[in-house]
Order: structure tokens, then C-alpha cells, then sequence
């Protein structure tokens, strides 16, 4: 029979040993299982939703200063898919009258083929609020959703409604709910929109170095500035991450809007690893400045290789190239494509700064009539010479001539006297005129430059546009030549890229060559009917150019004699400008590129039958 003794040692041998490490296990494991239970009943309740009733939702990035980390994905099942495309949001610009999303998307095209759902969306959050329910939300119509390059689409908001955050967000129209980027509200986070007249917009690789365009350094017109003061600084590696820049270079040059620095050495053994790093220009006040005076510009530029963007390959050059920019003139663009490209040119840069009149179409139907022509989209406004300047770069691997004109400027050949014989060696009227023009120049080792000088034409009686197009309807002008217009050698251009739009500055060792009025002139279509010329007054795209609206020199030859700084129609405006009669160009016209039988012209829009 056991002793007391060994029934007490029984006990304690079958009794469970509750120790502190045991009972933190069975607490975990009690908490992790009601958490579990907690989501499975959220998510019932999220997701067990009316099909009827669902509306899609959209989780806005949560950005930091210059860029997010966060991706997205956008249920859309009233178009009954799923659209999942990760996007980030990762710049905004504030320009006067919209605000531009720059949007990274592996799948970009998806976007901008169902971008029609896509409305912008406007924040404010009551002040000393911690309370994420306390932000209100408005929404507004995507003005435009487009393809901007090989990383990015952009998307355009109307300006924020009083006491809203420019940092506007996306969502899909008709969502119920729109997520403005976490518990701490969109609002909260260290997000800003950086104004159009500061920041570093355009970054595009160039032999060893990177040509950074940016805005806000007032560099002087025309003019070359100590490049000595600037630095070029890369972000690599998690620069995303935390904002910051590890790469820096010294500048070489610096003109207006543009600064050239050389590549990091790590860069520029390895170019192609180069695309789509964040680039930005730091600003030293003077020599002696201390190193917490060192500024840095804004940044939504990404380095790009303009050779990569060749959409044709082709081993030989094109002889003769056309770059223009414009804004909101589709109806001018098949005329004056038609008509130089029968004079000889063969291929065209499109520089579309922000239209919104279908010229995007326009153009798709030139393309499919076998035109050569290629849209760039250039949202960055008062930029022409810098857009110049980067025409060049994108057209020196393709073109031996590349001609900088604007959609209302006609080249013209006159018809040969027995006074102008002389200079028929350098042209001739007719088709290819042009490019044989230019050709007779591809060898020389000077000439890099040829200059026309301008007729400028008034609207010639007329009250509407004239239905043949502008080099048939205006036919009286001004009698002195303004102006001249160029073509040039992209591979002779001075290293700055100097321009001034007329014409660019060469290298050391090229000259110019003006062409004689009785060779070749250009027909400067300017002042229009007024309906067509009070559309132009709303905007000039030139960087060094004042604005119609400002009242300042408006004595300038910039400027519409006797106009005001508002878009009123002057007195007797359809009889201005008319000092002579010049139908050369019409006749001209009219004789070689109108269908015999029917009497149309190419660009003529047809009644259907």
C-alpha cells in the first residue's frame, strides 16, 4: 500500500506544469485566432456586396516629394474586366490652368484606352484634424489622358476649387468611395505640386553627357552662362525611396533653359541602365557660397536616349526634316504637311504643346496616307526654344537638314525672270524643289545654315476662313521681308543648343547662307481673319516672347501693330496688312497640286457624295 509520502509525489508528477512561457503561447494563439476571425467577418462584410450596386475603388499612391513607392490596381467590372495595371502617380505640376499628373504604369496603353472612366479627384482635410473621415472629397472630368513616354502618361486636371489641395489624385467615375492613400489621409503626407516655372521637366542623354531642361533659372536670352554654378545630380539606387539624389556631375554649358552636364562614370559605361533615372540641376549662388546654399530644382525628368525613340529604323539619313510646335492647330496641319512634302520633305517632329481640338487624329490619318509624321507630346508651356533644342537632339541621328518653322509658314519658290536666272542653281520651282535645295549643301564643309526670309500676309478682305486653304485665300501682305526662318545641320549646332526659334547658333568653324528673295521666300501666313487670329492671341508658346495680355512692349514687332493686350477685333481688321497684292503662291498652288478634272487640292475637305 503506497504511503502518503508517494501518493503526494504522484500528484505532482501528473499535474500541469504551468510555466510563463506556456501561458504567453495559449495567449498568442487565442489573439492571432480572434484577429483572424475579426478579418474573416471585415472582409464579409467588404466584399459580400449587390453586384447592382458595386462601384470600383480606387487606391490613390501615397507620394513623397518627388515620387511613390506605392502600387495600385483598379477593379472595373462595369465594363465587366478586371483592369489591373499597377500605376503610380508620381509628379504633379501646377500650371496656370490645370494641374498635370505624371503616371508610371507597366501598362500604360491600357490606361489610356479606358481612360474615358477616369475623373480627378480633390482634397481638403479640416484643419488640427487626425481623423481620416475628415477629409472631403470633389471630383471633376479628366480634361485629357495621353501617352507621354516610354515610362509615364500624364493626365490633365482642372485647377483645385477654392481651398482644395492641388495634389490631386485619380479615381473612376461613379466609385462610392475613393481611398485618398491610408489611415492618415491623403492630405497628411509630405506631398506637394511643383510649380511649372521651377522645376527640371526634360532630361535626354547625348553622347557622354545629359541635356537637363528646367525651368526657373531666368538664364538670359540668347546668351551662354557660367556653367560653373550649376550640377547635375542622378538619383540612383532608392533614390525613390528617400528622396534623395547620389550622383552628382559638373555642368559644361549653360543657355535659357538648358544645362549639359557630363554622365557619372557609372552611367556612362552602361548608357542603357541610364533610362528612366530621375535627373535634377543644383543651383550655387556664387563661387564663395557656403554648401547649404547649394539649391536643388524640383525634378519630374527622367533621363531618356533620344535614339531610342527612332520609330523607323533606317540606315541612310533622311535629306531634309520639319520640326514645328503647336497648340490647337489640327485644321492648319494637313495643307501645310501636303504641301512641303511636295516640295521634298520627308520626314516631320510634331511638337503638341497641350491641344485639345483632335490634332492626335489628324495626324493618325497622314500616318495612314503614308506621311511621315510622328506626335510628341510637349506639355510644358512657354518652352518653344527649348523644344527646338530638343527637336535637334531627336533629329541629329536622323535627318541631314532639319527646317524649324511654324504650321502658318510656307516655303515659296518664285517663278524665274530673266533678271533672277542667275540664282536658279541654288532651286528651282517645282516638286522636290526643296530638298534639292538642301542637298546641294549636304557636302559643303562651312555651310550648316540656310536662311529664308519672311512675307508676312494680312487676311486679304476676308471675314472666314478661306475654304482652299491659306496659300490660296491671303493674298495681299506687308511690303518689307520680316524675320527669316532656318534650316539647319543638327550635327553643326553649337553645344549650348542656342536658339532664339528664328535660327540656332553654330559651332565654330559653320556659317550661314542667306537665301536671295528672287531663290526662295516664306509666305507667313500671320495675321488670319480674326476668328482664327484671336485663337493665337490666347497663348504664345515662346519662352523670350511677352504674352498678348501683358502691357509691355507692345511696340515689340512680336506683336500685332494697333493691337491692344485684349482679344478685340481692331477696326477694319480683314483690310490690315495689306501693302501689296502677291498671288504667287496661289498660282503656284493652283497649277501643280490642284486635280486637274475636279480642281480640288489634297487637303481640301470633300462633301461626301
Amino acid at each position: 500500500m503506497d504511503s502518503p509520502e508517494q501518493r503526494r509525489k504522484r500528484k505532482r508528477f501528473v499535474r500541469p506544469q504551468y510555466s510563463p512561457k506556456h501561458y504567453l503561447s495559449a495567449r498568442s494563439f487565442i489573439l492571432s485566432f480572434s484577429f483572424l476571425i475579426f478579418l474573416y467577418l471585415l472582409s464579409y462584410r467588404i466584399f459580400s456586396i449587390n453586384p447592382s450596386t458595386f462601384h470600383p475603388i480606387l487606391v490613390v499612391s501615397s507620394l513623397s516629394l518627388l515620387s511613390s513607392s506605392s502600387n495600385e490596381s483598379v477593379l472595373d467590372y462595369s465594363k465587366g474586366y478586371y483592369l489591373s495595371s499597377p500605376f503610380r502617380i508620381e509628379d504633379r505640376v501646377l500650371f496656370p490652368d490645370h494641374v498635370l499628373l505624371l503616371v508610371s504604369s507597366t501598362r500604360k496603353n491600357e490606361w489610356i484606352k479606358n481612360s474615358e472612366g477616369l475623373e480627378c479627384v480633390y482634397g481638403k482635410s479640416f484643419l488640427n484634424s487626425t481623423d481620416s473621415d475628415d477629409i472631403v472629397t470633389v471630383k471633376h472630368s479628366v480634361l485629357s489622358v495621353d501617352e507621354y513616354d516610354e515610362f509615364r502618361f500624364i493626365a490633365r486636371c482642372p485647377l483645385p476649387p477654392a481651398n482644395y489641395s492641388a495634389v490631386v489624385s485619380l479615381g473612376w467615375r461613379g466609385g462610392s468611395v475613393v481611398e485618398l492613400g491610408g489611415g492618415d489621409g491623403l492630405l497628411r503626407r509630405n506631398q506637394t505640386a511643383h510649380s511649372w516655372e521651377n522645376v527640371a521637366y526634360v532630361a535626354v542623354l547625348d553622347g557622354g553627357t545629359a541635356v537637363v531642361f528646367v525651368k526657373g533659372l531666368n538664364l538670359r536670352q540668347e546668351r551662354e552662362s557660367d556653367p560653373s554654378q550649376y550640377r547635375c545630380h542622378f538619383g540612383l539606387g532608392n533614390w525613390e525611396r528617400n528622396g534623395g539624389f547620389e550622383l552628382t556631375t559638373r555642368a559644361i554649358t549653360a543657355a535659357q533653359e538648358v544645362v549639359r552636364c557630363d554622365l557619372p562614370w557609372s552611367i556612362k559605361k552602361n548608357p542603357s541602365k541610364a533610362q528612366g533615372i530621375r535627373v535634377t540641376i543644383g543651383v550655387t549662388p556664387n563661387v564663395h557660397a557656403k554648401a547649404h546654399d547649394h539649391v536643388i530644382v524640383p525634378s519630374v525628368a527622367k533621363l531618356f536616349d533620344s535614339k531610342s525613340d527612332g520609330k523607323r529604323n533606317r540606315k541612310a539619313k533622311y535629306e531634309l526634316c520639319v520640326c514645328t510646335m503647336l497648340w490647337n492647330q489640327a485644321s492648319s496641319l494637313r495643307e501645310w504637311i501636303m504641301y512641303h512634302a511636295w516640295l521634298g520633305v520627308e520626314r516631320w517632329f510634331i511638337y503638341d504643346n497641350n491641344s485639345d481640338d483632335g490634332i492626335k487624329e489628324v495626324i493618325e490619318e497622314l500616318e495612314l496616307e503614308d506621311y511621315n509624321v510622328t506626335r510628341h507630346l510637349w506639355p510644358w508651356i512657354k518652352t518653344q526654344e527649348a523644344g527646338f533644342s530638343h527637336c535637334a537632339l531627336r533629329a541629329k541621328d536622323e535627318c541631314n537638314w532639319v527646317s524649324f518653322m511654324d504650321v502658318d509658314e510656307f516655303f515659296y519658290f518664285p517663278l524665274p525672270t530673266p533678271r533672277t536666272q542667275r540664282n536658279r542653281k541654288l532651286g528651282f520651282p517645282g516638286q522636290n524643289s526643296l530638298r534639292s535645295l538642301v542637298a546641294n549643301f549636304s557636302s559643303s564643309t562651312t555651310i550648316a545654315e540656310i536662311r529664308a526670309a519672311c512675307h508676312s500676309f494680312g487676311p486679304s478682305g476676308l471675314n472666314s476662313p478661306p475654304s482652299q486653304g491659306v496659300t490660296v485665300g491671303y493674298t495681299c501682305r506687308l511690303q518689307s521681308p520680316e524675320r527669316h526662318k532656318s534650316i539647319v545641320r543638327p550635327d553643326a549646332l553649337d553645344i549650348t543648343l542656342l536658339n532664339v526659334v528664328h535660327h540656332f547658333h553654330l559651332r565654330k568653324g559653320f556659317s550661314y547662307l542667306n537665301l536671295p528673295a528672287s531663290t526662295a521666300v516664306i509666305n507667313h501666313y500671320k495675321y488670319q481673319v480674326w476668328e482664327v487670329f484671336r485663337a493665337k492671341f490666347l497663348r504664345r508658346v515662346a519662352t523670350y516672347v511677352t504674352d498678348w495680355q501683358d502691357n509691355h512692349n507692345e511696340g515689340s514687332r512680336d506683336r500685332a501693330p494697333g493691337l491692344g493686350t485684349e482679344a478685340i477685333e481692331p477696326p477694319n481688321w480683314r483690310r490690315q496688312f495689306c501693302e501689296i497684292w502677291d498671288t504667287g503662291l496661289r498660282d503656284f498652288v493652283l497649277a501643280n497640286l490642284a486635280d486637274p478634272a475636279t480642281r480640288f487640292l489634297p487637303w481640301e475637305e470633300r462633301s461626301p457624295l
